[in-house]
């Protein structure tokens, strides 16, 4: 699977982009070529180019401040509040290009869902919170609320915990049962994409596993995202990995390609603590 060229590096040291997708993959969901972004004067990202494959996880990983989030949020177009914003490339989802003039930027958003580095639970019920993107949507009806609130709670695995206390401040909810909540909010509304940037960042190791574990779940139904800092997390959750330094795309490919036989030596000292 061919992408656009790596755009030459400012920093001689640094090697071209080497990409080697997972085989057997569904098709591509997102593909993304040449891309560029700038806030004001500052260049963040360079010639991003990459291949996202439906529904499988795809981490990226890099020391902080290598673009990786910048990345995630170009893909719902959340960089867009930002002033000074400037972008070049493309960035396509199932083949169009959603920074194009006339794109809904609002029915884009509706076919992602996007969890956060902490659990944001809305200050309201639990119920409420995970039919908040339904009632947005104009549904009233009760039965298909109540639905679809058990239905984004079991596919997050928290409806058991949570089943009877529907009608309580989600505030109330342990920092991983939040987190899972926040989860079932985003795909009550059936997305196509889960956005995830750093969602264990705040939690304990036990609520991660959880979140870990419910990751592997719902691949497959989705295509997911995830922005993590922990190696050991990209290893156990995601198929593809993709290695970002200094706003580039370093390399590319299936995780156990990534990390155990990485083709460029600056991922292989990245990988093993030797930077970042």
């Amino acid at each position: 699977m061919a992408t656009a060229p790596a755009r030459a590096a400012t920093d001689p040291h640094l090697e071209p982009t080497v990409y080697h997708p997972r085989e057997g993959a569904l098709g591509v969901n997102f593909s993304v070529a040449g891309f560029d972004l700038w806030y004001g004067a500052k260049q963040a990202l360079f010639g991003v180019a990459l291949d996202v494959q439906k529904g499988l996880v795809t981490s990226l990983i890099g020391p902080s401040g290598c673009g990786k989030s910048t990345l995630l949020r170009c893909m719902n177009r959340m960089n867009d509040l930002i002033d000074g914003l400037r972008i070049s490339g493309s960035m396509k989802l199932d083949g169009v290009d959603i920074y194009a003039p006339g794109v809904d930027v609002i029915a884009l958003r509706k076919r992602m869902g996007m969890v956060f580095q902490k659990p944001n639970p809305f200050p309201m019920s639990i119920y409420e919170n995970v039919v908040y993107p339904l009632r947005i949507d104009g549904i009233r009806d009760k039965a298909a609320l109540d639905e679809a609130c058990e239905g984004a709670l079991r596919g997050a695995a928290l409806w058991d915990e949570a089943k009877d206390r529907l009608g309580e401040s989600a505030l109330g909810l342990s920092g991983g049962q939040q987190q899972r909540l926040c989860i079932a909010r985003a795909i009550a509304a059936n997305p196509e994409v889960l956005l995830m940037d750093e969602p264990c960042s705040a939690l304990d190791p036990i609520a991660t596993a959880k979140i870990e574990e419910l990751i592997d779940e719902l691949k497959g139904r989705y295509t997911i995202m995830i922005v993590t800092h922990s190696m050991q997390q990209a290893a156990r959750v995601s198929d593809n990995t993709a290695f970002m330094y200094l706003g580039r795309l370093v390399e590319y490919g299936a995780t156990d390609t990534v990390f155990t036989n990485p083709r460029l030596e600056r991922t292989q000292d990245y990988i093993t603590g030797r930077f970042g």
